[in-house]
């Protein structure tokens, strides 16, 4: 089974929020739907990046990456 690590942005104040899932539709669903404690103040957000990983482990390892310093900078530049 394969993960989605994902990165939404909140069109309220361009925050960015990220994590992984197996189900990528139904999570973004989810947080625009307020379902998401920590999201649920900052809606609507869309879906700014994505990449499938192989496993749980790796997605997670890529999450951690793209929370970090190094990886929201990435992000910001997309």
């Amino acid at each position: 089974m394969s993960y989605t690590v994902y990165a939404i942005k909140s069109s309220l104040d361009n925050r960015i929020y990220v994590g992984f899932t197996k189900d990528i539709d139904n999570r973004l669903k989810e947080h625009n739907q307020g379902k998401t404690k920590s999201t649920k103040g900052f809606r609507p957000w869309t879906l700014v990046y994505q990449e499938i990983t192989e496993t749980r482990e790796s997605a997670r390892s890529r999450e951690k990456y793209l929370k970090s310093g190094c990886g929201k900078e990435f992000l910001k530049r997309l």
